[in-house]
């Protein structure tokens, strides 16, 4: 795929198929990825590839916590709750999804099991836990350089044909994360991603969300025109 085609195309994926992901795939796409720039080449990040059975059992274990209330603890700043026009895009993505999933706005059983879907890493195959060296957590730029290199990761999983969606349910319960993906001391976890072959077939998968006009978010100076 050109770089165009995957930029352009890339979607966020939150509908699966069942079938294994080839661990040299998933290898080749992390190299890719790490091509990232980071400052100074610090690299700050790690990758815990997790499937199968650990995966299942930090799905049971998040959607066990969060059924019985448990407060979450994200280890990676959370900030404040998004206002004004950064709620208005959150909330109108949800409704592109829920208006694609059929999931009304009174219908709490449908809206629950959505949520619990994130918990349970969107029921992909594979789950990419990124981490970054504790040693780097008072450096700003170790956020900015974990952020680009998930980009990356999402881009050359997408030219492989493979669907991605960045989340942070998958992760908020971190203790269940750190035992069963064996999470080492040294590592903050900051971000997960769910990763494996779209599933067509899923409504919710070709929801394409909006963006920001070049006018809207670039100030040239200098320019003459």
């Amino acid at each position: 795929m050109q770089f165009d085609e995957v930029v352009l195309g890339r979607r966020s994926i939150r509908g699966y198929k069942s079938d294994p992901v080839p661990r040299a795939l998933i290898e080749e796409v992390l190299a890719l990825a790490m091509r990232a720039p980071s400052s100074m080449n610090t690299q700050p990040w790690n990758f815990t590839v997790v499937s199968g059975e650990p995966l299942d059992l930090i799905r049971a274990g998040n959607t066990e916590r969060n059924l019985a209330g448990v407060p979450h603890s994200r280890e990676f700043r959370i900030g404040q709750p998004f206002a004004g026009q950064h709620r208005d895009r959150q909330v109108g993505v949800a409704k592109q999804l829920f208006a694609a999933m059929d999931i009304a706005r009174d219908d709490k059983e449908k809206r629950q099991d959505w949520v619990l879907r994130g918990f349970r890493q969107f029921d992909a195959p594979v789950c990419v836990i990124i981490t970054y060296d504790a040693v780097l957590s008072d450096s700003d730029d170790t956020a900015f350089d974990c952020g680009a290199v998930t980009t990356s990761l999402v881009n050359a999983a997408w030219s492989r044909g493979l669907g991605a969606v960045i989340n942070s349910q998958g992760i908020m319960q971190s203790p269940v994360v750190r035992e069963h993906a064996k999470i080492a001391d040294d590592q903050v976890i900051m971000k997960a991603v769910a990763l494996g072959w779209p599933d067509d077939g899923f409504p919710a998968n070709a929801v394409v969300s909006e963006r920001k006009s070049v006018d809207e978010a670039a100030s040239f100076l200098g320019f003459e025109n």
